[in-house]
């Protein structure tokens, strides 16, 4: 039975999305375990948030659980599935960035969305040196730690550095440094940075792919190194860095970094999961895309450039298609009227919701009682807001606050809302928030 929802009148079938899944946030980790649903987090301030998803591209409109950590800026937190458990793996400090150090968490529950999160402490060598950005590596039966830090005290650079673990929550050898700041595109910036180790392994060939260059630039990009897995993975001579970034800044998408990897709902496509400034120069103001990938000869993954935000792309294989509303094709009230979009999907956008009493509203046919996200494509240029809001009803229900990121107007970004919608018809209306929005179109997608 399809999954589709029923066309409705001015509605389209898609199997195509634009590529922001996720409309702020940085340091995106995406796991997909064997239950099949999407494990995600990112950096959240001061706790862990889990997502939960049964797609990649739903992520943002997916059940999620924040956990305290009893820390400050708490950063780049990974879920992982080890030894029959669940491990959360974050740095934190107390307010003094040079005492960051990487932590460690466990739930012994087959949902990590349920459980408890018992806190296992910190995880370090014993230089106990500055440390963020860690993530375990499972190979031929043993357990190695990879993360970023200071080789003394002092913030001169951030190096890659990896030791093995007993379990996962203990490191039981001495840290050995796999990659420092050395080619001209890492060390453009002060300090210098390799940052975000991530890895993903193709047969026998471990690709560890890594951040570099300032964060806060649009000259951060994605580098690579690689070792066998028949190798001693504690002697630096069994890495070998690329002198070229592998990912980098282009097509109207700027600073991609701290990835991670995944595959689409049925197995059969590899994926990329990244952060990118949001426009150009927009330092550490970052949204979470992310596109398929394909594989070299020598088992190294290639990734090509970053797509361009204004051209759609397929939807992961596997992922249910997307019904659409085009946002110039609803009913206005007020003020509200549709206008040309250079960027937008028909050419067109609905906008001018800047009154009170200004709205536009679309009627959805809904074939199943269920759970749907609402995905819009949105844009914000308000002067000197960083968020904008329209209020979303549903029928004659309370109006919610429906939030849009300040990416400047045609920069167009992502906002979704999670329904539970009865089969058969229903009113969603847009009308006057806080700010100025528009509207290029919504779709709608049921949710597992």
């Amino acid at each position: 039975m399809s999954t589709s929802i029923s066309i409705a009148s001015a509605a389209s079938v898609q199997k195509q999305f634009y590529n922001v899944i996720m409309q702020d946030g940085a340091d995106p980790w995406m796991y997909k375990h064997t239950d099949g649903f999407y494990y995600f987090t990112k950096t959240t301030g001061n706790n862990v948030t889990i997502w939960k998803s049964s797609t990649l591209t739903g992520i943002d409109a997916a059940e999620k659980r924040e956990i305290t950590t009893g820390g400050q800026n708490v950063w780049a937190p990974e879920i992982h599935f080890l030894n029959g458990a669940w491990y959360i793996y974050y740095a934190k400090d107390d307010g003094d960035n040079a005492n960051h150090r990487m932590y460690v968490m466990q739930n012994t529950s087959s949902n990590p969305m349920q459980g408890t999160w018992v806190d296992k402490g910190q995880i370090t060598d014993t230089t106990n040196r500055w440390a963020i950005d860690g993530t375990p590596l499972s190979v031929n039966g043993q357990l190695y730690f990879i993360w970023s830090g200071w080789e003394g005290s002092e913030n001169v650079r951030q190096n890659l550095y990896i030791a093995h673990m007993s379990n996962p929550w203990t490191i039981d050898s001495a840290r050995v440094e796999i990659a420092r700041p050395t080619h001209t595109w890492e060390t453009n910036h002060q300090p210098n940075v390799n940052e975000g180790p991530q890895v993903v392994i193709k047969n026998n060939k471990i690709n560890l792919i890594y951040s570099a260059s300032g964060s806060w630039t649009n000259d951060y990009a994605l580098g690579l190194i690689t070792a066998q897995t028949n190798s001693n993975l504690l002697s630096p001579s069994a890495w070998s860095k690329r002198t070229q970034p592998v990912f980098a800044s282009a097509n109207g998408v700027y600073g991609p970094g701290h990835a991670s990897f995944t595959t689409s709902p049925d197995g059969k496509e590899d994926w990329i999961v990244y952060h990118s400034a949001k426009f150009n120069n927009a330092g550490w103001n970052r949204e979470i895309r992310t596109q398929k990938f394909s594989w070299n000869t020598d088992n190294t993954p290639q990734f090509g450039q970053p797509l361009n935000p204004n051209v759609q792309i397929a939807i992961p294989s596997g992922e249910p298609d997307r019904t659409r509303y085009e946002g110039e094709q609803g009913t206005f009230g007020g003020a509200a009227y549709a206008s040309s979009s250079p960027n937008g999907s028909g050419l067109s956008k609905a906008g001018h919701i800047d009154t009170d009493g200004s709205y536009v509203q679309y009627t959805v046919n809904i074939p199943t009682t269920g759970t749907y996200m609402l995905a819009a494509r949105t844009g914000n240029g308000t002067d000197g807001l960083d968020w904008s809001t329209l209020r979303l009803s549903v029928d004659s229900g309370n109006p919610t606050d429906f939030f849009i990121t300040n990416k400047g107007w045609e920069n167009w970004g992502l906002s979704t809302q999670r329904l539970s919608l009865t089969a058969g018809n229903h009113t969603i209306r847009f009308s006057k928030g806080n700010g100025y929005g528009e509207l290029d179109f919504f779709d709608l997608v049921p949710i597992k």
